[in-house]
């Protein structure tokens, strides 16, 4: 018997924004930046890339790699793309 999987996005299981603010910053405050990268792109998949690209200028086919954890956006592409999808990022 064969087993169908696909791919997990815990955004789907994240409804309100303050569950989807709490997970973004556990990725931000993790040792690995990688993980906040692949948190933004799993944000920037549910809300639909092809319309964050849109919203930031970008190329959609970049803001895959950028945001796919095996990337390394420049800190502007990052910027943009937490404007685009409504969060802010916050130091305190």
């Amino acid at each position: 018997m064969k087993t169908n999987t696909s791919p997990y996005n815990p955004f789907d299981y994240l409804e309100m924004e303050e569950e989807i603010n709490e997970y973004l910053n556990d990725a931000f405050m993790d040792d690995d930046p990688q993980v906040f990268l692949v948190a933004l792109g799993h944000l920037a998949r549910k809300q639909g890339m092809q319309e964050v690209a849109r919203r930031t200028g970008l190329n959609r086919e970049s803001l895959y790699k950028s945001l796919s954890g095996s990337g390394n956006p420049h800190f502007f592409t990052v910027k943009k793309v937490i404007k685009a999808l409504g969060c802010k990022l916050e130091v305190a």
